[in-house]
């Protein structure tokens, strides 16, 4: 089923994001309601939950049950992710380390800058978007935990276009839209983007499961 089509399915039920991040709480809520309905999406803060998770996992998919497995702490079932850009001619940089490329977390234009330079005499720019969810579900459900992947493929320019999204978007051409991520609307970005495809496999996996609290 494509962005923007009906939800098949409703569940009510209450899923923790491991996250604090309001905006990031909205948007998991949008997106997830385009395929299941009754969901209702809570902050760690929601739930106190307090203090900083500490992401020491070396794969996107081990970093997102790191914080799925905080946030099922709060007996609600907990959901994490994590995301980065993957650059092929560097080999796979940066990786997990994609927000904190540079050094510091989350400075956007260091770490914008930094790719750039470290791709100055590369002829391969393919790159790709990645966004693993994790879902772990207390005991009382008997279930395994879900682990989903979500991938956008593009490459890398070697000069920045567009001042919309965030993050590495400016430099990410995005062939089929001859744009890159910085230059397309939000709801053109959310029916391509990498989250959006993760978070499109996570609703499959949720609706084959018997949910109720």
């Amino acid at each position: 089923m494509g962005y923007g089509a009906k939800p098949q399915i409703k569940i009510n039920m209450k899923i923790v994001l491991a996250s604090r991040n309001k905006k990031k709480k909205a948007e998991l809520q949008t997106l997830l309601a385009q395929y299941i309905e009754g969901i209702e999406i809570l902050s760690l803060d929601d739930v106190g939950i307090y203090g900083e998770i500490e992401e020491d996992g070396v794969t996107f998919e081990e970093n997102a049950l790191i914080k799925a497995r905080v946030a099922a702490g709060s007996g609600y079932i907990g959901v994490g992710d994590d995301s980065g850009l993957e650059v092929d001619a560097l080999g796979g940089a940066p990786g997990v380390y994609s927000a904190r490329y540079a050094g510091e977390h989350g400075d956007d234009e260091a770490n914008n800058d930094l790719l750039l330079k470290n791709l100055e005499d590369k002829t391969d720019r393919s790159a790709r978007f990645v966004c693993c969810i994790a879902c772990v579900f207390p005991e009382k459900y008997g279930y395994e935990p879900i682990v989903v992947r979500g991938y956008v493929e593009g490459e890398i320019l070697e000069e920045r276009h567009g001042d919309g999204g965030f993050g590495y978007d400016p430099l990410f051409y995005f062939p089929e839209f001859n744009k890159t991520l910085a230059e397309v609307t939000p709801e053109e970005k959310n029916k391509v983007s990498h989250r959006g495809n993760a978070i499109a496999a996570f609703a499959e996996k949720l609706k084959m499961l018997e949910l109720a609290e």
